[in-house]
């Protein structure tokens, strides 16, 4: 057993500013020692992304208390009876699904949608069903099997990917959600080609992510909606050719700008009223991927007619359809070669005892990425 500091989420629906109702509570706990296939990681860093946030506001129910946090990255400390893949010292990015590799959908190439990984992060527990955090004698909840917002955690081997130990952990972190999910949904999901035309409708981690991976896919024109503007350079600087500020004239815009419409619509929001909004900006024959989450209670409403005849395609991508021991190296070494500018998507780095504050920044939609930093 070792002691760490966490940052524990004690109750969800707690009003804004953060920084006064205070969620999270960051508190020294007890860390069990990993069990078979599983292993310990020293925290090095780890992003604030809105999945957290859907859980701090209650829109994404989730057991509690939790240790929360899921957009990591570290460097292993102690491996588990049964794991081979992995060693002391290695630095490693976590995937938010551990795949069992014997499900259907792990067997169909589709690990992110694994059943038995998206069971035990619903219970809030490892795929092994244990709980390793504790306060008090009392177990904490896990979150996506990661539990990214502390010192130390305890995963299971197949949450983990070898990356290169030349990357920056700060920015390693980043690409176990933000960019897995927004350059997967246009490669892996949309299938985006050279040369066709993408729009992306909304400028968080996960849509800058999705306009960087449209750039180095080769498509042209990307288009970038977002009512912030202070985010629109940023947009342009990394790969959109057009920036909107969206509103009731987008759709029309996008159409002028394409031609009749986009290819492919990437909607990075959680919004059923943007994801319409993307649907309508595209082509016949278009394709739209929905992205964010939104909250359970919405519903979209679409002509159902255009699906059939107008040949369009809406889909669903989580994790931006990853195989993260595939794309989380490919996409390493795109950010490597210089074709996918991962750096911009750094807003901002900060303390553990920052944490709430750093969710208040996140809610008012004012800057990129956040990412908390630990002391080695």
């Amino acid at each position: 057993m070792i002691r760490t500091r966490a940052a524990i989420l004690e109750r969800s629906g707690l009003p804004a500013p953060y920084a006064v109702s205070r969620p999270l509570t960051v508190a020294e706990v007890d860390l069990a020692p990993p069990g078979p296939g599983e292993v310990l990681v020293r925290v090095a860093a780890a992003g604030l992304c809105h999945s957290d946030l859907s859980v701090i506001d209650g829109s994404r129910a989730r057991p509690l208390p939790m240790v929360l946090g899921h957009e990591a990255a570290g460097v292993v400390v102690e491996v588990g009876p049964g794991v081979r893949a992995l060693r002391p010292d290695d630095p490693v990015v976590f995937s938010v699904v551990p795949a069992c590799g014997g499900c259907v959908p792990c067997q169909s190439g589709r690990p992110a949608l694994c059943e038995p990984g998206a069971a035990a992060n619903t219970a809030g527990t490892l795929v092994s069903g244990r709980r390793p955090f504790s306060r008090a004698g009392v177990e904490l909840h896990q979150h996506l099997g990661v539990s990214g917002f502390s010192e130390y955690t305890v995963v299971a081997a197949d949450s983990l990917v070898v990356v290169d130990r030349t990357l920056p952990l700060d920015r390693a972190a980043l690409f176990g959600c933000a960019l897995l999910t927004g350059v997967g949904a246009v490669v892996n999901t949309a299938r985006a080609r050279p040369g066709t035309s993408v729009v992306v409708f909304g400028l968080g981690g996960v849509g800058l992510a999705a306009v960087m991976g449209a750039r180095a896919a080769g498509c042209h024109p990307v288009l970038a909606v977002d009512p912030v503007t202070a985010k629109h350079q940023l947009a342009r600087e990394i790969g959109a050719s057009h920036v909107l500020d969206g509103g009731p004239d987008t759709v029309g815009g996008i159409r002028d700008l394409t031609g009749g419409g986009a290819d492919t619509a990437i909607e990075a929001v959680g919004s059923a009223t943007v994801l319409a909004q993307a649907y309508a900006a595209t082509r016949r024959g278009g394709t739209t991927v929905a992205v964010g989450l939104p909250h359970p209670q919405q519903m979209l409403t679409i002509p159902a007619v255009s699906l059939v005849g107008e040949e369009r395609t809406l889909m669903g991508s989580y994790l931006g359809g990853a195989v993260p021991r595939r794309d989380i190296p490919r996409y390493v070494a795109l950010y490597q070669a210089g074709l996918l500018p991962a750096d911009r998507l750094l807003g901002g780095t900060l303390r553990l005892d920052e944490i709430n504050d750093g969710f208040d920044v996140l809610a008012s939609a004012t800057t990129t990425r956040q990412v908390v930093v630990f002391d080695s």
